[in-house]
């Protein structure tokens, strides 16, 4: 998807700069995937508590030799 933004030059060229990229597109792509990450493992984060794993493995694993 093709999107036109209107960015002051001054935020753009420290973006490029904390990002290491050489290109104002590339720099926005890398900044944009780096939130995506972070907002995940604050999802994740936020579940810390909330779910229950049981520590099973060892029937699964036998389970599976079985098949």
């Amino acid at each position: 998807m093709r999107t036109t933004l209107t960015i002051d030059d001054e935020f753009a060229n420290n973006l490029m700069q904390i990002t290491g990229e050489k290109t104002y597109a590339a720099a926005i792509r890398r900044a944009l995937e780096d939130y995506i990450k972070q907002a995940r493992k604050e999802k994740l984060l936020a579940l810390r508590g909330k779910v229950q794993v049981e520590d099973n493995w060892q029937a699964l694993r036998q389970l599976d030799t079985q098949s």
